[in-house]
C-alpha cells in the first residue's frame, strides 16, 4: 500500500515542482521555488506514532504489531519522508500511521479521487483515495495537519482477506482511528 500511495503522491509532488508561474501569473518553467524546495527537511518531530500511541488506543481497535521489519515505515522518496509503524487487526484491516513531511497543500495539489476535508480535534484532516480503489471502500489515506507536514493514516481493508472488517469502509475505519489518535498530537506540533 505504501508503495502505491508513495508513487502516486510523489509523482504529483514532482509534477507540481516542475511548473511555476511567471510574474504575470501564467504557467511557466519552475524557477527556484517549488513544492519540493519548500518541503521540510525531515518529518514533524512533535509526535512519534510508533511510541506515542498508547496501547489502550491500539487495543480499542484490536490493532497489534509483530515487530517485523515490515511493521516499520521508514520510507524516503527523494525529499519526501515517512516515519511510522504499521499495525493489523487479526483477520481485519491494516493501518500504517506515519509522520511525513508532506503537507496537506501538497496532497490537495494532486486532486486525488474522493478528496474531502474534515476536522478532528480542531485539526484539518484530508481524506483521499490514492489506490486503484476510487470508492475508498478497501483503501483510504488520511493526512492530519502537523507543523511541517502531516500525520498520515494509510488504511487497507481488502474484502478478500479481511473477513472481520470487510463490511466496513476503509475511510470510515480511518476516521474512527484518526479520532482516537489525532487528539494525542501535542498542541503546536
Amino acid at each position: 500500500m505504501r508503495a502505491v500511495s508513495c508513487a502516486v503522491l510523489l509523482a504529483g509532488v514532482l509534477a507540481v515542482a516542475g511548473c511555476g508561474t511567471t510574474s504575470d501569473g501564467t504557467a511557466g518553467p519552475a524557477g527556484t521555488s517549488s513544492a519540493l524546495d519548500s518541503i521540510a527537511a525531515d518529518v514533524p518531530s512533535g509526535f512519534k506514532p510508533c511510541t506515542d500511541i498508547p496501547q489502550a488506543v491500539l487495543d480499542s481497535e484490536g490493532l497489534h504489531r509483530n515487530d517485523s521489519p515490515t511493521s516499520r515505515d521508514e520510507t524516503t522518496r527523494g525529499k519526501v519522508k515517512w516515519r511510522g509503524c504499521g499495525w493489523v487487526v487479526s483477520d481485519g484491516y491494516t493501518a500504517t500511521i506515519s509522520a511525513t513531511n508532506l503537507t496537506l497543500a501538497m496532497v490537495r495539489d494532486k486532486h486525488f479521487p474522493g478528496e474531502r476535508e474534515i476536522a478532528v480535534n480542531g485539526r484539518p484532516v484530508l481524506i483521499t483515495h490514492q489506490a486503484a480503489d476510487p470508492t475508498g471502500r478497501e483503501n483510504c489515506v488520511l493526512n492530519a495537519q502537523m507543523q511541517g507536514g502531516s500525520l498520515e493514516f494509510t488504511i487497507g481493508n481488502p474484502s478478500g482477506t479481511s473477513p472481520k472488517t470487510r463490511h466496513l469502509n476503509a475511510c470510515d475505519i480511518g476516521q474512527t482511528l484518526a479520532g482516537k489518535v489525532v487528539p494525542l498530537i501535542p498542541a503546536g506540533a
